[in-house]
């Protein structure tokens, strides 16, 4: 059965395209420029924010990759981010994450909370950056931010080459100012060259954030901190929940 921390077996045949398949026709494009003329696109366009950050694998540290995020906010407490591995045309899907307050976060049981974690340490330090929005017109946004908790579960394991969303999705985690936590320099120079930013820059701008991190930071949530444990998803099979038992 499929486990996050395993490598998943051979890819699917083909000549290496990531994805597989062959290229779109003509009639497939007309196709889907007339769907687009005709439909609803309402939760695509309550996307309002591009965000470029780092996330790291819970079940191992080692693994860190770039990460593009299109925010819709639902509302003043929570946050629902479809999750890229780039942010051009060709990105992939490769994610979904939920932000919530910390009021929101503080009322759920401390299991849940274990799944969860911190922004504090990544917008402070400049890890997070929304690409040519000036630091002043986002700023009373990043300060709620830095108090906001999430949780993200990649479901494509781009970083180690699958050409497919392969096994089980795996919980991700944020960057920290501590051991492997730290993004890699080589990560952080590659996303600041291309959008022409400083996050050590950014780090210092943001450096008065009100909250202290011992008060912004629920001590539930990073649980690896706490016990340098992460979370692996095995599945597994199960009985099906029905009205009549199978033959």
């Amino acid at each position: 059965m499929a486990s996050t921390d395993q490598t998943p077996g051979a890819m699917p045949p083909g000549d290496g395209a990531v994805p597989p398949g062959k290229a779109m026709t003509v009639g497939q494009q007309m196709l889907d420029k007339g769907a687009e003329m005709m439909q609803s696109f309402q939760p695509i366009k309550k996307m309002s924010q591009h965000a470029c950050s780092f996330a790291i694998y819970s079940h191992d540290l080692t693994r860190q990759i770039q990460t593009h995020h299109y925010i819709s906010r639902l509302n003043q407490d929570f946050l629902q981010c479809a999750v890229y591995d780039s942010d051009d045309s060709a990105a992939r899907l490769i994610g979904v994450e939920y932000i919530v307050s910390k009021r929101v976060f503080d009322t759920l049981q401390p299991e849940e909370q274990k799944l969860w974690h911190s922004h504090f340490y990544e917008i402070t330090s400049g890890a997070w950056v929304n690409p040519r929005v000036p630091e002043l017109v986002q700023k009373s946004e990043l300060e709620e931010l830095a108090q906001s908790y999430g949780k993200f579960w990649c479901t494509w394991q781009v970083d180690r080459g699958d050409r497919l969303p392969l096994g089980a999705p795996a919980l991700m985690v944020s960057p920290q100012g501590v051991n492997m936590a730290m993004v890699k320099e080589e990560l952080i120079k590659k996303r600041d060259e291309k959008y022409k930013v400083s996050s050590s820059e950014l780090g210092r701008k943001r450096a008065n954030f009100a909250i202290p991190e011992a008060e912004a930071v629920n001590p539930y949530a990073d649980y690896w901190m706490q016990t340098g444990k992460g979370f692996a998803i095995d599945v597994q099979q199960t009985e099906i929940k029905s009205r009549a038992p199978f033959p």
